[in-house]
């Protein structure tokens, strides 16, 4: 399934005022930028460390405000203070996926934000979630749906984005490669696949659900342009650019299961420990699941049924981080 490729910048036919969430991570910087371009007036509430928060790509059109985005109190003093706005929009998500980060942050903070953003006047609200929620077996993607359903039940217009899976996420090997290592496969390689979509169709993309009617009150699964891509594809197409012979070194997913059990012992009596079990399946999932549409009939996973939308794919990508024009900060992406 295919969606148009997205036009030029064009002025939204309605500028709102926008208060966005999550403003300082990477999808985040590229919908400010994307609403930005169409004329919306936005506001970014951001943490009081976020002080570089210009260095790290924020347009200096945004309004930076600090506070604290767990805290009510703090959401309507430092981020709303009074003042009305027509939209809200959420690029946040909790950084490890850890039980109690996920449920302060998937649920309970933009549970926070949805109230504080119904006393500002706002009318709609678009959220990025994940494609993952389709199968919720951890802890993240049952807060993520929590808040989808009060959402969901909320009476606003709301758009649901579920992408599939981040160029960020798909490039923690890259380096690996580019030092002669062989390239870490699940199995096969071939035992998922994903539509990867880049920040900016992604922001540009977020940006549309404001001014595209036929993007309201859904569950919006988007892609990038092009064929589903597996772990084993995106392992050749690095040995292929680099001019070298393909070399792959298979995990047994055995042995991801051997680790979470040993993790999850642990963990009865230290919650670091349970907090590394819960990275640990996290891992597992992703190994195992694709980030594509789930047909609930046949419980597959559909490369076909999962739309796609704008120009950049991920091989683009690899090509500028190979050539140095990119650098990426994996952070809590930096699986291997």
């Amino acid at each position: 399934m295919t969606t148009p490729v997205p036009p030029a910048a064009r002025p939204s036919p309605a500028p709102r005022r926008v208060f966005l969430l999550g403003a300082t991570g990477t999808i985040g910087r590229a919908t400010v930028t994307a609403l930005l371009e169409r004329g919306h007036e936005v506001v970014c509430f951001v943490r009081p460390d976020s002080k570089g928060a210009r260095d790290r790509g924020l347009p200096p059109g945004a309004d930076l405000r600090q506070g604290d985005v767990t805290d009510p109190a703090s959401l309507a003093r430092d981020g709303f203070r009074g003042e009305r706005f027509d939209a809200l929009v959420s690029c946040l998500a909790s950084r490890t996926g850890a039980p109690r980060d996920a449920w302060a942050i998937d649920h309970k903070a933009h549970s926070n934000a949805l109230a504080a953003a119904r006393k500002a006047g706002v009318g709609q609200v678009v959220l990025l979630s994940a494609i993952c929620v389709q199968r919720p077996l951890l802890a993240f993607q049952q807060a993520k749906l929590a808040f989808e359903e009060e959402l969901a039940a909320s009476g606003l217009d709301y758009s649901i984005v579920r992408p599939t899976a981040f160029f960020k996420s798909l490039s923690g090997q890259v380096e690996r490669v580019r030092q002669g290592k062989p390239f870490l496969i699940f199995g096969d390689g071939r035992l998922t696949a994903c539509k990867p979509i880049s920040d900016a169709d992604l922001g540009r993309y977020m940006a549309d659900c404001l001014d595209d009617p036929a993007l309201r009150n859904r569950i919006l699964p988007i892609g990038g342009p092009g064929p589903a891509i597996t772990p084993r594809e995106q392992g050749e197409y690095l040995f292929r650019a680099l001019g070298r012979e393909a070399r792959f070194r298979a995990v047994p997913v055995a042995m991801m299961d051997a680790i979470i059990g040993g993790l999850g012992v642990l963990g009865h009596i230290s919650p670091r420990m349970r907090d590394k079990a819960e990275f640990a399946r996290i891992g597992r999932y992703y190994a195992t699941e694709s980030m594509l549409v789930l047909d609930p009939a046949t419980g597959r996973y559909d490369a076909g049924a999962t739309p796609s939308y704008g120009t950049e794919t991920l091989f683009d990508y690899y090509d500028r981080l190979l050539r140095g024009e990119e650098r990426v900060d994996l952070g809590e992406h930096a699986v291997f």
